[in-house]
Protein backbone atom coordinates (compact mmCIF):
# COMPACT_ATOMS: atom_id res chain seq x y z
CA UNK A 1 0.00 0.00 0.00
CA UNK A 2 2.90 2.50 0.56
CA UNK A 3 5.67 2.16 -1.74
CA UNK A 4 6.45 3.89 -4.67
CA UNK A 5 6.40 7.69 -5.04
CA UNK A 6 4.74 9.31 -2.32
CA UNK A 7 5.00 13.07 -2.66
CA UNK A 8 5.73 15.07 0.62
CA UNK A 9 3.32 18.11 -0.07
CA UNK A 10 4.23 21.84 0.73
CA UNK A 11 1.58 24.20 2.31
CA UNK A 12 0.88 26.90 -0.11
CA UNK A 13 0.46 30.13 1.61
CA UNK A 14 -0.67 33.44 0.20
CA UNK A 15 -0.01 36.65 2.18
CA UNK A 16 0.81 34.92 5.76
CA UNK A 17 -2.19 32.68 5.56
CA UNK A 18 -2.83 29.17 4.04
CA UNK A 19 -3.97 28.84 0.44
CA UNK A 20 -6.37 25.79 0.69
CA UNK A 21 -7.56 26.33 -2.66
CA UNK A 22 -3.69 26.10 -4.56
CA UNK A 23 -3.69 23.07 -1.77
CA UNK A 24 -6.72 21.07 -3.08
CA UNK A 25 -5.24 21.85 -6.90
CA UNK A 26 -1.71 20.42 -6.06
CA UNK A 27 -3.29 17.14 -4.25
CA UNK A 28 -5.19 16.38 -7.41
CA UNK A 29 -2.25 17.52 -9.29
CA UNK A 30 -0.55 14.87 -7.46
CA UNK A 31 -3.15 12.07 -8.30
CA UNK A 32 -4.00 12.60 -12.20
CA UNK A 33 -0.09 12.58 -12.60
CA UNK A 34 0.49 8.93 -10.75
CA UNK A 35 1.63 9.93 -7.30
CA UNK A 36 1.08 6.80 -5.18
CA UNK A 37 0.83 8.89 -2.14
CA UNK A 38 0.87 12.19 -0.25
CA UNK A 39 1.84 13.53 3.15
CA UNK A 40 1.18 16.53 3.92
CA UNK A 41 2.26 18.47 7.25
CA UNK A 42 5.82 17.13 6.85
CA UNK A 43 9.13 18.88 6.43
CA UNK A 44 8.72 20.19 3.18
CA UNK A 45 5.03 21.11 4.53
CA UNK A 46 6.30 23.33 7.00
CA UNK A 47 4.92 21.33 9.88
CA UNK A 48 6.69 23.42 12.40
CA UNK A 49 5.52 26.60 11.39
CA UNK A 50 1.67 25.91 11.17
CA UNK A 51 -0.58 25.77 14.06
CA UNK A 52 -2.50 23.11 14.92
CA UNK A 53 -5.77 24.49 13.27
CA UNK A 54 -3.59 24.82 10.20
CA UNK A 55 -1.90 21.14 10.37
CA UNK A 56 -5.33 19.85 11.31
CA UNK A 57 -7.11 21.62 8.62
CA UNK A 58 -4.67 20.41 5.54
CA UNK A 59 -5.36 17.14 6.81
CA UNK A 60 -8.86 17.15 6.35
CA UNK A 61 -8.57 18.60 3.10
CA UNK A 62 -5.56 15.68 2.27
CA UNK A 63 -8.42 13.11 3.32
CA UNK A 64 -11.17 14.72 1.55
CA UNK A 65 -9.57 15.85 -1.69
CA UNK A 66 -7.91 12.51 -2.18
CA UNK A 67 -11.07 10.70 -1.03
CA UNK A 68 -9.47 6.98 -1.15
CA UNK A 69 -7.48 7.07 -4.81
CA UNK A 70 -4.01 7.77 -2.79
CA UNK A 71 -2.91 6.59 0.58
CA UNK A 72 -2.18 9.71 2.92
CA UNK A 73 0.12 9.59 5.67
CA UNK A 74 0.10 12.50 8.08
CA UNK A 75 2.83 14.05 9.46
CA UNK A 76 2.14 13.73 13.13
CA UNK A 77 5.68 14.36 14.52
CA UNK A 78 6.91 15.97 17.60
CA UNK A 79 9.29 16.91 19.97
CA UNK A 80 6.87 16.38 22.66
CA UNK A 81 5.22 13.18 22.85
CA UNK A 82 2.71 14.21 23.96
CA UNK A 83 2.04 16.68 21.60
CA UNK A 84 2.32 13.48 18.91
CA UNK A 85 -0.21 11.85 20.72
CA UNK A 86 -2.31 14.59 20.35
CA UNK A 87 -1.70 14.83 16.52
CA UNK A 88 -2.04 11.43 15.91
CA UNK A 89 -5.34 10.93 17.50
CA UNK A 90 -6.35 13.59 15.15
CA UNK A 91 -5.39 12.27 12.07
CA UNK A 92 -6.60 8.84 12.75
CA UNK A 93 -9.95 10.78 13.30
CA UNK A 94 -9.71 12.25 9.97
CA UNK A 95 -9.22 8.57 8.32
CA UNK A 96 -5.87 8.86 6.93
CA UNK A 97 -4.50 6.20 6.35
CA UNK A 98 -0.95 6.13 8.48
CA UNK A 99 0.90 8.72 9.93
CA UNK A 100 4.46 9.47 9.84
CA UNK A 101 6.35 10.87 13.23
CA UNK A 102 9.84 12.27 13.36
CA UNK A 103 12.57 11.46 15.67
CA UNK A 104 12.61 14.09 18.53
CA UNK A 105 14.64 17.24 17.53
CA UNK A 106 16.25 19.24 19.91
CA UNK A 107 16.06 17.48 23.23
CA UNK A 108 18.34 14.61 22.29
CA UNK A 109 16.86 11.49 23.50
CA UNK A 110 18.75 8.44 24.28
CA UNK A 111 18.06 5.45 22.69
CA UNK A 112 15.50 4.41 25.18
CA UNK A 113 13.85 7.40 25.16
CA UNK A 114 13.40 7.09 21.47
CA UNK A 115 11.82 3.79 22.17
CA UNK A 116 9.85 5.21 24.50
CA UNK A 117 8.65 8.18 22.44
CA UNK A 118 7.40 5.56 19.76
CA UNK A 119 5.70 2.94 21.80
CA UNK A 120 3.48 6.03 23.96
CA UNK A 121 2.59 6.75 20.79
CA UNK A 122 1.92 3.34 19.32
CA UNK A 123 -0.17 2.57 22.82
CA UNK A 124 -2.35 5.34 22.09
CA UNK A 125 -3.43 4.77 18.26
CA UNK A 126 -4.50 2.10 15.89
CA UNK A 127 -3.48 3.09 12.56
CA UNK A 128 0.01 2.46 11.07
CA UNK A 129 3.11 4.51 12.38
CA UNK A 130 6.19 5.36 9.70
CA UNK A 131 9.16 5.93 11.57
CA UNK A 132 11.14 9.32 10.21
CA UNK A 133 15.23 9.28 10.70
CA UNK A 134 16.25 12.26 10.05
CA UNK A 135 19.76 13.14 11.93
CA UNK A 136 20.34 16.01 9.78
CA UNK A 137 17.29 17.93 11.29
CA UNK A 138 16.75 15.98 14.22
CA UNK A 139 19.89 15.72 15.72
CA UNK A 140 19.36 12.24 16.89
CA UNK A 141 19.93 9.21 15.04
CA UNK A 142 17.98 5.97 15.84
CA UNK A 143 20.04 2.81 15.49
CA UNK A 144 19.15 -0.47 14.00
CA UNK A 145 18.72 -2.38 16.94
CA UNK A 146 15.93 0.65 18.52
CA UNK A 147 14.45 0.76 15.35
CA UNK A 148 13.85 -3.14 15.49
CA UNK A 149 12.52 -2.89 18.70
CA UNK A 150 10.15 -0.37 17.66
CA UNK A 151 9.09 -3.01 14.69
CA UNK A 152 8.04 -5.16 17.15
CA UNK A 153 4.99 -2.67 18.69
CA UNK A 154 1.85 -3.53 16.51
CA UNK A 155 1.59 0.00 14.63
CA UNK A 156 4.38 0.27 13.51
CA UNK A 157 5.72 -0.62 9.81
CA UNK A 158 8.68 0.96 8.84
CA UNK A 159 10.61 3.89 7.97
CA UNK A 160 11.16 7.14 6.35
CA UNK A 161 15.22 6.93 6.06
CA UNK A 162 16.82 10.10 4.94
CA UNK A 163 20.24 9.36 7.03
CA UNK A 164 21.84 9.47 3.70
CA UNK A 165 23.77 6.20 4.75
CA UNK A 166 22.78 3.59 1.91
CA UNK A 167 24.46 0.87 4.42
CA UNK A 168 21.83 1.12 6.73
CA UNK A 169 19.04 0.00 4.29
CA UNK A 170 20.99 -3.36 4.23
CA UNK A 171 20.93 -3.42 7.22
CA UNK A 172 17.60 -3.03 8.56
CA UNK A 173 16.20 -4.99 5.29
CA UNK A 174 18.84 -7.96 7.00
CA UNK A 175 17.36 -7.25 10.84
CA UNK A 176 14.02 -6.59 10.21
CA UNK A 177 12.99 -8.48 6.99
CA UNK A 178 10.96 -8.14 4.01
CA UNK A 179 7.95 -6.92 5.93
CA UNK A 180 9.63 -3.59 7.37
CA UNK A 181 8.66 -0.97 5.12
CA UNK A 182 11.62 1.35 3.85
CA UNK A 183 11.16 4.81 2.01
CA UNK A 184 13.85 7.06 0.63
CA UNK A 185 13.69 10.68 2.57
CA UNK A 186 15.97 11.49 -0.36
CA UNK A 187 15.59 12.22 -3.94
CA UNK A 188 19.10 11.93 -4.93
CA UNK A 189 19.98 8.48 -3.57
CA UNK A 190 16.27 6.59 -4.53
CA UNK A 191 18.20 4.49 -7.01
CA UNK A 192 20.56 2.79 -5.10
CA UNK A 193 17.99 2.99 -2.24
CA UNK A 194 15.63 0.74 -3.90
CA UNK A 195 18.06 -1.40 -5.89
CA UNK A 196 19.07 -2.09 -2.12
CA UNK A 197 15.42 -3.24 -0.98
CA UNK A 198 13.97 0.40 -0.75
CA UNK A 199 10.28 0.41 -1.67
CA UNK A 200 10.07 3.87 -3.10
CA UNK A 201 10.41 7.30 -1.93
CA UNK A 202 9.00 10.14 0.27
CA UNK A 203 9.93 12.87 -2.21
CA UNK A 204 10.65 16.73 -2.64
CA UNK A 205 10.58 16.83 -6.49
CA UNK A 206 7.43 14.79 -7.04
CA UNK A 207 5.76 18.35 -6.09
CA UNK A 208 7.22 19.51 -9.32
CA UNK A 209 7.34 16.30 -11.10
CA UNK A 210 4.96 13.50 -10.07
CA UNK A 211 4.55 11.89 -13.55
CA UNK A 212 8.47 11.03 -13.61
CA UNK A 213 8.89 10.52 -10.14
CA UNK A 214 5.96 7.58 -10.50
CA UNK A 215 7.60 6.19 -13.79
CA UNK A 216 10.92 5.49 -12.20
CA UNK A 217 10.00 4.23 -9.21
CA UNK A 218 7.30 1.92 -10.96
CA UNK A 219 10.30 0.78 -13.06
CA UNK A 220 12.42 0.31 -9.90
CA UNK A 221 9.47 -1.61 -7.96
CA UNK A 222 9.42 -3.60 -11.25
CA UNK A 223 12.95 -4.73 -11.46
CA UNK A 224 13.63 -2.70 -14.36
CA UNK A 225 16.96 -1.00 -12.74
CA UNK A 226 18.11 -0.42 -16.71
CA UNK A 227 15.96 1.87 -17.75
CA UNK A 228 15.22 3.43 -14.51
CA UNK A 229 18.80 4.65 -13.89
CA UNK A 230 18.42 6.78 -17.15
CA UNK A 231 15.25 8.31 -15.37
CA UNK A 232 17.46 8.85 -12.41
CA UNK A 233 20.33 10.34 -14.17
CA UNK A 234 17.80 12.65 -15.98
CA UNK A 235 15.88 13.54 -13.27
CA UNK A 236 19.31 14.25 -10.46
CA UNK A 237 19.47 17.55 -11.46
CA UNK A 238 16.22 18.97 -10.58
CA UNK A 239 16.56 16.59 -7.05
CA UNK A 240 20.48 18.51 -6.59
CA UNK A 241 18.52 21.76 -7.07
CA UNK A 242 15.66 21.74 -5.06
CA UNK A 243 18.27 21.30 -2.02
CA UNK A 244 20.12 25.01 -3.16
CA UNK A 245 18.47 26.33 -0.31
CA UNK A 246 16.48 25.29 2.38
CA UNK A 247 13.48 22.83 1.63
CA UNK A 248 11.03 23.58 0.14
CA UNK A 249 12.26 27.24 -0.84
CA UNK A 250 13.38 26.25 -4.32
CA UNK A 251 10.26 23.89 -4.59
CA UNK A 252 8.19 26.39 -3.81
CA UNK A 253 9.49 28.88 -6.05
CA UNK A 254 9.75 25.79 -9.09
CA UNK A 255 6.52 25.61 -8.57
CA UNK A 256 5.46 29.54 -8.55
CA UNK A 257 7.13 29.73 -12.28
CA UNK A 258 4.59 26.50 -13.15
CA UNK A 259 1.85 28.65 -12.09
CA UNK A 260 0.29 26.48 -9.19
CA UNK A 261 0.58 28.83 -6.13
CA UNK A 262 2.92 31.57 -4.60
CA UNK A 263 6.42 31.34 -3.43
CA UNK A 264 5.25 32.61 -0.29
CA UNK A 265 7.32 30.82 2.60
CA UNK A 266 7.14 31.22 7.13
CA UNK A 267 9.77 33.04 8.44
CA UNK A 268 12.20 31.72 9.26
CA UNK A 269 12.63 30.69 5.88
CA UNK A 270 12.74 33.10 3.27
CA UNK A 271 12.47 33.41 -0.42
CA UNK A 272 15.59 31.87 -2.87
CA UNK A 273 17.66 34.85 -3.81
CA UNK A 274 18.44 35.47 -7.30
CA UNK A 275 21.48 33.33 -8.27
CA UNK A 276 19.51 30.30 -6.68
CA UNK A 277 16.65 31.37 -8.75
CA UNK A 278 18.33 31.32 -12.27
CA UNK A 279 19.34 27.53 -11.08
CA UNK A 280 16.42 26.42 -10.75
CA UNK A 281 15.39 27.91 -14.03
CA UNK A 282 18.09 26.95 -16.24
CA UNK A 283 16.92 22.69 -14.42
CA UNK A 284 13.17 23.23 -15.16
CA UNK A 285 14.33 24.38 -18.58
CA UNK A 286 16.81 21.25 -19.44
CA UNK A 287 13.53 19.07 -18.24
CA UNK A 288 11.26 21.06 -20.64
CA UNK A 289 9.24 22.22 -18.08
CA UNK A 290 9.33 25.70 -18.76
Amino acid sequence: MFKGSITALVSPFNNGNLDIGAFEKHIEFQINAGSNGIVPCGTTGESPTLSHDEHQQLIEKSVKVSNGRVPVIAGTGSNSTEEAVSLTKHAEKSKVDAVLVVTPYYNKPTQEGLYQHYKKINDNCGIPIIIYNIPGRSVVDMNVDTMARCFELKNIIGVKDATGDLDRVTKQKSKMGDEFLMLSGNDENTYEFNKRGGSGCISVSANVVPDMCSEFHSLCNGKNFEKAKLLFDKLLPLHDVLFIESNPVPTKYSLNLLGRMKEDVRLPLVVANSKSKEKIKNVLKQLSLL
